[in-house]
């Protein structure tokens, strides 16, 4: 059992603790990039018992602890993220045995067949959430160069100060124009996967090239083509910004209310997130890696220059630059790259995931767990 790892929570499944098969620190401490103040994360797999996986009244897919951070997915869930690579968890089968604390035999074959969750499919949940961070990065910095401390007023968009249309007629023009929008959207799930990057990056760059490059822009040809008049349709365009503006006005005091005071300070002398710069880079080069050996490499060998671009080291302009650049790598790896298949075989790690599931319920008890001091 597990009962000294996973602490006993008021309302938590009674059963976690004997049905945990594999728990590893994760986070920080498992990158080898943690400080004195960092937290300790783990993360495992459990297999529920048999009316979870037989029955319909009872479902688990995880459960979440606190003092230590934990998350412990069932089997199941644990299979369905780690084969779209989803970052977060993929890494979890990578981590050093030195952060295992807890295996058993049931993990030991898990991680003997690690490899089989990779495929290119790490180009875009790697990249993809490297991205995020960008993004969170430059909203950050906007608020911070431009903070939005006076609430937006409709006067200062043009529009009277008792809107002429009510939420509901406001909802049912966006349903409308959205629905026109969707006409052209291509589904690109009928496209072989192989072809879908290329042509998803020409269709966007056609977008752009027609002027439709923006969210606003394709929104307002989809209204001029539903029959939207154009005195109507500017007053709509107004609406739609003046409502944008408090949104973000909103989402700005949100931020600034809930924001650790050590992070705020650091992000106002920097002039943006050093925390995310880190995670960025990090996924980034974690991608690369991926698609040029086939590895997930945890542990990171560049832990102390993370560390240095945590403290400060990178400019922003440093930043960006080498996030755009290293996003078109990746996008040429991603199409030169032989070391990884474009999709994981699914009906394999269904088949493994299946032995595991039936192996574990034909015992009455799991078998005795090796654990790692």
């Amino acid at each position: 059992m597990a009962s000294h790892i996973l602490p006993r929570v008021k309302g938590a499944v009674p059963w976690l603790n004997d049905r945990l098969i594999f728990l590893t620190v994760h986070g920080s401490r498992a990158y080898g990039t943690s400080t004195p103040t960092s937290d300790l994360d783990l993360k495992g797999v459990a297999i529920p018992p048999k009316e979870y996986s037989l029955g319909y009244l009872n479902r688990f897919d995880q459960a979440e602890f606190k003092e230590p951070d934990a998350v412990v997915y069932s089997i199941q869930k644990f299979f369905a993220l780690a084969a779209d690579c989803n970052p977060n968890i993929i890494e979890v089968l990578w981590t050093d045995p030195e952060d295992h604390l807890y295996v058993t035999p049931f993990s030991e074959k898990l991680l003997a067949h690690k490899e089989a969750f990779l495929s290119l499919k790490a180009k875009h949940t790697f990249s993809g959430y490297a991205i995020s961070q960008l993004k969170r990065i430059k909203t950050h910095r906007r608020w911070l160069l431009n903070p939005a401390e006076e609430e937006p007023k409709r006067e200062d968009f043009g529009l009277p100060v008792m809107a002429k249309l009510s939420r509901e007629q406001m909802g049912a023009i966006e349903k409308f124009v959205k629905e026109k929008i969707s006409d052209w959207e291509i589904n690109w799930e009928v496209v072989p996967y192989s072809e879908r990057l290329a042509l998803r990056e020409s269709f966007e760059q056609t977008l752009t090239d027609m002027s439709l490059g923006t969210e606003e822009e394709r929104w307002v040809s989809a209204a001029r083509q539903v029959g939207l008049e154009e005195n109507f349709l500017e007053l709509i365009i107004q609406e739609r910004r003046y409502q944008g503006a408090r949104r973000n006005w909103k989402q700005y005091h949100e931020w600034k209310k809930n924001r650790n005071p050590t992070r705020a300070q650091t992000e106002a002398e920097s002039g943006f997130d050093r925390k995310h710069a880190a995670h960025l880079v990090r996924l980034m080069r974690m991608g690369e890696e991926i698609l040029t050996t086939g590895k997930v490499i945890v542990k990171r060998p560049d832990a102390e220059e993370l560390l240095a671009i945590r403290n400060g080291a990178w400019t922003y302009d440093e930043l960006i630059t080498w996030a755009e650049d290293m996003d078109a790598k990746l996008t040429r790896l991603y199409t030169e790259s032989t070391v990884l298949p474009k999709q994981p075989d699914r009906k394999f790690l269904d088949r493994l995931c299946v032995e595991l599931v039936e192996e574990a319920l034909q015992q009455e008890v799991l078998s005795s767990p090796s654990e790692v001091s």
